[in-house]
């Protein structure tokens, strides 16, 4: 039986991934990420990239799926992110 602990985890890591969604369906529709800071998506794809890491390292299913789906997420912002830089330069990082 999956304890209150594991059932509270779960949602959070649901509620955090799917966080991301509004952002990249609006990005997708506006076909622009001008309000997006590169930078700070630069750190959080890390940041994610690690926790999933360490979620597979631990064992922990709800971190795995949890990071993994958000790092899908944050890439995809991260790449319509880069697209806009180099539309604006093409020698922006």
């Amino acid at each position: 039986m999956t304890s209150l602990f594991d059932l509270i985890g779960l949602v959070a890591a649901a509620l955090t991934t799917f966080a991301f969604l509004p952002q990249v369906i609006q990005t997708w529709r506006s076909r622009s990420a001008a309000g997006l800071n590169f930078a700070m998506l630069l750190v959080l794809a890390t940041g994610v990239f690690l926790w999933l890491v360490y979620g597979i390292g631990a064992g922990q299913l709800p971190v795995i799926l949890a990071n993994g789906a958000t790092l899908v997420l944050v890439l995809i912002l991260l790449g319509f992110k880069t697209r806009d830089l180099l539309r604006r330069d093409p020698l922006a990082p």
